[in-house]
């Protein structure tokens, strides 16, 4: 893969805020019951070193499990649901990416139940494994109308 080429099925991320604008140009893909994200590694992704930083890898596989949490419970027709938070978030480093790699998060495990929710994730710099991460998300539920 070159520095610019996408992976297959990748399209823009659908979903943009305030602290991801920085990740920009950031990608997602839809697949069964998760969602995968990804982006190629960029100086402004670094630390020091020329590695992307903890705290990118941590905050998007962050964001990718509790997207592809939210993809399960959609699968499981759970209307009742009106968000998720993090209660906490493990990620061991494993490797390092640097620029121009292609860092993608998929998350391999979500376990739903009542109200709390389990995930776990690979991030991978072009393919190889940089990290490996484990979160669990609390369930808010909506609120009914009066």
């Amino acid at each position: 893969m070159t520095d610019m080429e996408i992976p297959a099925g990748f399209a823009p991320h659908f979903k943009k805020s305030g602290f991801t604008d920085p990740w920009e140009p950031l990608y997602s893909k839809r697949a069964d019951r998760k969602l995968l994200m990804g982006l190629h590694v960029a100086k402004a992704h670094c630390n020091s070193r020329g590695f992307a930083h903890g705290g990118l890898i941590a905050a998007l596989a962050d964001n990718s499990m509790g997207l592809s949490t939210g993809e399960v419970l959609k699968a499981e027709n759970r209307t009742d649901i009106a968000g998720l938070v993090t209660v906490s978030l493990n990620t061991d480093f494993i490797g390092s990416a640097r620029i121009g790699q292609w860092l993608e998060v998929d998350t391999h495990f979500v376990k739903t139940g009542g109200s709390i929710c389990f995930t776990d994730a690979l991030v991978t710099a072009d393919g190889d494994v940089v990290a490996r991460a484990n979160a669990t998300f609390k369930i808010l539920k909506a609120r009914k109308a009066a």
